[in-house]
């Protein structure tokens, strides 16, 4: 028996964003990683942790830095990519621990970015989208922004929306409440 079988690791992340569009030669990239482990079993919150990752192909607009807070001189002290992907996959055993996100946008925008530099992609297959989770569980029409899902659970927006920790650390904090419900799949 798997002695880690009741973790899980919340991936959020943020990425160089434009309030126009895509600025010619520059494509959208990864630049901040965050991930809270969960004790499915406990119910808490293990860890929070955050990766800065150093854009190759884009920078940091300054819309990007009013909505994250992140800068492109902080992002320049950041890991590659690829350094990044093999942290997660050497430290944070994503390879081997099921992982969730809210929304698939962050599964989808590591394929896109693993498959565009040739890295491998460091997440197993075990993915669960907590917002499809959530809006399944509060019986919802429509899928609510995290922000608004924690309103809905009663729970308050710890840290900077739109931080890749903090708003990792608050899907957790969703996810705990759906285990709480007995609503995790």
């Amino acid at each position: 028996m798997d002695v880690n079988a009741h973790l899980l690791n919340v991936v959020d992340v943020e990425a160089t964003c434009w309030e126009g569009p895509v600025p010619p030669g520059q494509v959208s990239e990864i630049i901040e990683i965050g991930l809270t482990v969960v004790d499915l079993r406990a119910g808490v919150r293990l860890a929070k942790h955050r990766l800065l990752v150093r854009p190759a192909r884009s920078e940091v607009s300054p819309f990007c830095t009013e909505l994250t807070g992140l800068t492109q001189a902080e992002v320049d002290g950041g890991l590659t990519f690829t350094e990044a992907c093999r942290t997660l996959a050497v430290l944070h055993r994503t390879g081997s621990l099921p992982w969730a996100s809210w929304g698939d946008y962050d599964r989808d925008q590591f394929t896109r970015q693993c498959r565009r530099t040739g890295t491998e992609y460091p997440f197993g297959h075990r993915h669960t989208n907590a917002k499809t989770a959530f809006t399944a569980a509060y019986g919802l029409r429509r899928r609510p922004g995290m922000a608004q899902a924690l309103t809905l659970a009663g729970l308050p927006l710890e840290g900077r929306h739109h931080r890749g920790d903090d708003d990792a650390w608050n899907i957790a904090g969703l996810v705990l409440d759906l285990v709480a419900r007995g609503d995790w799949p």
